[in-house]
């Protein structure tokens, strides 16, 4: 297994963000053929247009009068993100997505999120049965094309079918807006079919240094700086993992460390402080009832107290030498063993 290149230390630096390259595959349109799936997948209309329904995209895009999403609207989107992709400068993407529609999706997505629990469920509950199919979704990092062939290929989300994308959808690639604001869009239509976790990427810090700032601002030009702002407190409001069918769990970096929460000197009085200890604590396993209670909306330095859970599931590495240890290299998170995995997936009943 190779390292992740991305630190949170100030000293490294990257490429920022330049004109797009070209896309990664033919000019054929991505809608003019279908993939079919593995049998038993679900009806037709989670699959990409046949040849006689493809259209070209309707731009601008607009919002939805009554403000509800349908998969035509999704699919439009999709179409016109690939074909502005081909075809605009980044400058000109506004032309394609206005702030005013742009503010709109993002508004309705944050609601949905904000209201998720840090570890999500996808179970009995969200419809999950003993025929469904679920797709997690490694970093894609701005590839959209890539996010194109992966719903052409899998197919779309559906009654059957759940994904659940495990953060990093920004920086690197040149299409970090669009893959984001189109997985959004499917949040929005299918919010229990499509869950959205949080990358380490999805911080102030990393957006600024590895290109999907001033992928915006490009894009946005004047209002470049508004839709980056909405986009860092959407990002607040991302999941920090999920548990699939009771025996899967999925976070973007991993295992996390157990805190002690001591009283402030007042601890007497009614609405009392308590302050995380690290260092109490700092060698021993997490549990997910401490993962429920962190503070996830903010994920920037300083990575202690309230930060410190949050910053060891998404930035966390494992390691062949057992035990926990300081993920030195990073200069946050973890590095843990495969005694620590054995730990925690019998602790919690997991595969």
């Amino acid at each position: 297994m190779l390292p992740r290149s991305d630190s949170p230390n100030p000293n490294k630096s990257a490429p920022l963000l330049s004109s797009p390259p070209a896309p990664p595959f033919s000019d054929e349109d991505f809608f003019s053929t279908t993939t079919s799936v593995a049998s038993g997948s679900s009806s037709s209309d989670s699959k990409p247009p046949s040849p006689t329904q493809s259209l070209p995209p309707q731009i601008p895009l607009t919002w939805p009068p009554d403000g509800v999403l349908t998969l035509s609207w999704v699919t439009n989107l999709m179409q016109a993100f690939d074909w502005a992709s081909k075809s605009l400068p980044p400058s000109e993407f506004a032309s394609v997505l206005s702030v005013e529609v742009f503010d709109q999706l993002v508004l309705t997505a944050s609601k949905i999120l904000h209201k998720e629990l840090n570890c999500v469920k996808i179970d009995s509950e969200s419809g999950l049965g003993s025929d469904s199919r679920v797709v997690v979704v490694g970093d894609v990092h701005g590839q959209l094309h890539d996010v194109l062939f992966l719903f052409k290929n899998a197919g779309y989300p559906d009654e059957d079918r759940f994904f659940v994308f495990n953060g990093d959808y920004v920086d690197r690639g040149a299409w970090g807006l669009e893959v984001f604001l189109l997985l959004l869009a499917w949040k929005v239509l299918m919010p229990h079919k499509v869950y959205l976790l949080r990358g380490n990427h999805e911080s102030k810090y990393c957006t600024s240094v590895y290109g999907f700032e001033k992928e915006v601002l490009t894009k946005y030009g004047d209002r470049g700086k508004h839709v980056y702002r909405k986009c860092l407190g959407c990002f607040e409001g991302l999941p920090l993992a999920s548990i699939i069918a009771g025996r899967v769990y999925t976070a973007h970096g991993g295992l996390f460390r157990g805190t002690v929460v001591t009283p402030s000197k007042r601890a007497k009085r009614k609405n009392r402080k308590v302050v995380h200890n690290p260092e109490a604590n700092a060698l021993t396993l997490g549990c997910l009832d401490e993962l429920a209670k962190a503070r996830r909306s903010v994920l920037d330095p300083p990575w202690e107290g309230s930060n410190l859970i949050p910053g060891d599931v998404l930035w966390s590495d494992p390691s062949m030498i057992p035990g926990l240890s300081p993920n030195k290299e990073r200069g946050i998170g973890l590095l843990w063993g495969p005694d620590c995995t054995e730990e925690f997936l019998k602790k919690f009943n997991l595969k």
